[in-house]
């Protein structure tokens, strides 16, 4: 069985849109776009190789397969060319030899080599994908797609880089159709600058207590009575 794992950006208050760049997703009016660009590190860049010198396939949303396949098969291969950089080259050739599954309404325009269409319901062709053989999935973007499995309880793991920024407004990784569960963490660790590098793999269902006095007060009964009113109301 294969693992859908999502491995995203995110800000401390949830917030994955739009961290490369100001051209990537502006929707909603966001004027955000490139926050991950200021909080840079080599360490960060190293969480990333981490995650990529393990075999996977991508597993994209229709916005984010647009962006990659407009960069990634046009990086510079030639090492005496202009703007040649090896590690930018070495994971192009990653991403252009891997397959690529993108969730999309336009399947007649997915020109990028070894890409695969996931059809009209994509989440069912997931669930068939998932259940055979092959390297992980790996989700990279696709805010709209990550939304959709998880209120499939399809994600199995989640590799976060978690920047010490809040923006108070974008399009958040844990939307309101994400299902309550608990996670286990897998490892974490933070770089010089205060971002956390951790992933966490599927726990289990959400439990709850109390901490309250075994025989509620006066005072209390009398809050929890008016709180019933309200919601009554």
């Amino acid at each position: 069985m294969r693992k859908i794992i999502a491995a995203t950006f995110v800000t401390l208050d949830g917030v994955m849109q739009a961290p490369g760049g100001p051209d990537e997703d502006s929707n909603g009016g966001f004027d955000f776009g490139g926050w991950q660009a200021g909080l840079w590190e080599e360490e960060i860049g190293a969480a990333l190789d981490e995650t990529f010198r393990e075999g996977f396939d991508l597993l994209l949303g229709r916005r984010t397969y647009d962006i990659f396949a407009a960069h990634w098969p046009f990086v510079p291969t030639d090492p005496s060319g202009p703007g040649y950089d090896p590690g930018m080259a070495e994971l192009g050739a990653v991403f252009n030899r891997v397959t690529k599954f993108v969730a999309t309404h336009r399947p007649e325009s997915l020109a990028w080599q070894n890409t695969s269409w996931l059809g009209t319901d994509p989440v069912a062709r997931l669930r068939e994908i998932k259940a055979g053989e092959g390297p992980m999935l790996l989700i990279q973007g696709s805010s709209v797609l990550i939304q959709a499995l998880l209120a499939a309880d399809l994600v199995d793991e989640f590799r976060l880089i978690v920047s010490p920024i809040v923006l108070g407004t974008g399009k958040r990784l844990f939307g309101t159709g994400t299902l309550p569960r608990t996670l286990r963490l897998a490892k974490s660790w933070t770089t010089p600058g205060g971002t956390i590098v951790a992933h966490y793999e599927r726990g289990g269902a959400v439990k709850t207590g109390s901490f309250a006095l075994e025989t509620p007060t006066a005072p209390e009964v009398e809050r929890r009575q008016r709180m019933q009113a309200q919601g009554e109301g």
